[in-house]
């Protein structure tokens, strides 16, 4: 049995409490620790049903009788008018079940009917409800409503039944019971909200919103039990056989409710006390549309502030930001998956560094990616894909080109048959000393360093074993991390860096990348070895092979053909 640390004098305000999943999981919580509990839902309540309903519990007939009252009344019976009177009466008796079942607990409880989002009325019945049954100490927030359609025929009126039940509800719900009072805050997300779904923007937004204001509360009241919950579909009256057909279709599991509502008591366990979010079911997979084959083009604008992006400041080159290879490529990457869900960037081939972007006295503060598909097909589209700008005279600067290519399924990785993981020591040292240690060293700060060792070095090769520590939300600014991770993508071609440095006493910018491809993303504080293959060098550049593995070499990431422009370190430094 799950222990929890709730007194039976504690009350629990529930919103959305009194019916459906909610009023499911209060009944396992109260089963599990009794307490008192006001439960709050739109519903008019009243133990009174006419006669001809009472002792009736079959749908079916009980709309028969509908249909008698209204005839007898001299109404005609359409069903809309039959489906709400049977609604009305179904949930007045979930609601007085659901107030007994509680009551059977040993549990005290109370339904108010009230609209969570009218702050006043709220006020005016919780002021009572507090007054006989004392101060509350746990807040669990499960209202919400659904105005399922997709984005360009939603109405305002559709976002704000979604948007202010779950927003402004808590709103209204915090301000009448400050976090500082609480032991428990429970917000009842949804799995739309972390990783959003067809027809769902309100309702994702919405439930997002509920997930980052529990890691906010839960910074500002450390001591109190904060979690969001983004739950997956449930098997209750909503999710209908053709519904269950649809979700497994998608591959997505619904929730079994005795299962449900246990890991409810799980996540409110003292154990879990830090985890401020979690999800509960199946990530929703985007939905795949019919495919179109016509070839279009696509237009992405840009602001690029230094301020905004903080690891800029961590990639200086002569005094000034400079946007890594890295990053353009990930941002076209990731601007070809999302404009089609259901694909994932497989490989950028032809990738250059034209202009680049310099954070000087003449950057834009707008950057401009153009797209255009240049074949399609079901399984595979390839895109051009160009960044630029205007300077202060109008004039058009290509800073960056690849060609992109997205896939529905990414090929297995094959593994790296050249691994070789013998250590020679010919190089040694750490990260420490890798990393901004004077000239002869890389220049890159905190965000971007992640080579812990060389294992060996000779004159056509370089390994090295790298680790890349998380990078905040808050430094990553625009160009947060989606399939590609920019960050370690630039980590993973320090080893040509090194093995300049250490044959030559020179440096070398990026200049072009014949193809990238990523098999597996590699995850932060996941060691991984990069290793370098040369496969020409003149006295200005060199090109050369980058391959990242894991130790038993299965290939994550691949740069085939990757120049660069060799800077002898004099003139580096100058």
């Amino acid at each position: 049995m799950t222990t929890l640390q709730i007194k039976p004098s504690s009350v629990f305000l529930v919103s959305g409490g009194a019916r459906g999943i909610t009023a499911k999981c209060v009944i396992r919580l109260a089963q599990n620790s009794p307490c008192k509990w006001i439960l709050l839902g739109r519903s008019k309540f009243t133990t009174d049903e006419p006669a001809w309903a009472k002792d009736c519990f079959s749908e079916s007939e009980l709309k028969k009788r509908i249909m008698e009252d209204l005839r007898n009344q001299g109404e005609k019976p359409t069903p809309k008018v039959v489906q709400s009177i049977y609604k009305k009466i179904a949930s007045q008796r979930e609601i007085a079940q659901t107030l007994q079942t509680l009551e059977q607990t040993g549990s005290q409880a109370e339904y108010l009917s009230v609209d969570v989002t009218d702050a006043i009325a709220l006020k005016e019945k919780l002021t009572g409800a507090v007054e006989r049954l004392g101060p509350i100490k746990g807040i669990i927030h499960g209202a919400g409503n659904l105005a399922d359609k997709l984005i360009e025929k939603k109405t305002e009126q559709d976002f704000d039944c979604v948007y202010q039940t779950k927003i402004k509800g808590l709103e209204n719900l915090l301000s009448y019971v400050p976090a500082s009072q609480l032991d428990y805050l429970v917000f009842f997300s949804s799995v739309a909200g972390f990783c959003g779904n067809a027809g769902q923007a309100d309702y994702a937004l919405a439930n997002e919103i509920l997930n980052k204001s529990a890691h906010l509360v839960k910074q500002l009241h450390p001591a109190c039990h904060v979690v969001a919950i983004n739950w997956g579909p449930w098997d209750s009256g909503m999710v209908t056989p053709e519904l269950k057909k649809a979700f497994a279709s998608r591959n997505i599991e619904i929730l079994p409710i005795e299962a449900g509502t246990q890991m409810l008591l799980q996540e409110l366990a003292d154990t879990n006390h830090q985890t401020a979010q979690v999800i509960i079911g199946s990530q929703v997979p985007p939905m795949v549309k019919d495919f179109d084959s016509e070839l279009r083009s696509y237009r992405i604008y840009r602001q690029i502030a230094v301020d905004a992006n903080p690891f800029l400041y961590d990639h200086m080159i002569a005094g000034y930001p400079v946007l890594p290879f890295t990053c353009a490529i990930s941002w076209m990457a990731h601007a070809s998956e999302q404009i089609h869900p259901g694909y994932k960037c497989f490989s950028c081939e032809n990738a250059r560094v034209l202009k680049g972007i310099i954070f000087d006295e003449n950057a834009a503060s707008e950057y401009v990616l153009d797209l255009k598909e240049i074949t399609k097909n079901p399984e595979e589209i390839q895109l051009e894909a160009k960044i630029w700008s205007k300077n202060k005279e109008g004039k058009i600067r290509y800073h960056f080109s690849t060609q992109v290519k997205i896939r529905r399924e990414i090929p297995a990785a094959p593994v790296y048959d050249l691994v070789n993981m013998t250590p020679d020591h010919i190089i040694s040292g750490s990260r420490k000393s890798f990393y901004q240690n004077g000239p002869i060293s890389l220049f890159h700060g905190p965000t971007f360093q992640g080579i812990e060792r060389v294992v060996n070095i000779s004159p056509t090769t370089i390994t090295t074993e790298c680790v890349v520590h998380r990078v905040s939300e808050k430094q990553q600014g625009n160009f947060t991390v989606q399939g590609i991770c920019p960050y370690i993508a630039d980590v993973q071609t320090h080893c040509v860096l090194l093995w300049i440095q250490h044959f030559q006493q020179s440096l070398c910018l990026p200049a072009k990348l014949d193809k990238f491809e990523q098999f597996a993303p590699i995850k932060y504080g996941q060691p991984f070895y990069s290793s370098m293959e040369l496969l020409s060098k003149t006295d200005t550049g060199l090109k050369v092979n980058m391959i990242s593995y894991n130790q038993q070499g299965e290939i994550y990431t691949r740069m085939a053909g990757g120049q660069a422009t060799i800077i002898p370190l004099h003139l580096a430094v100058a």
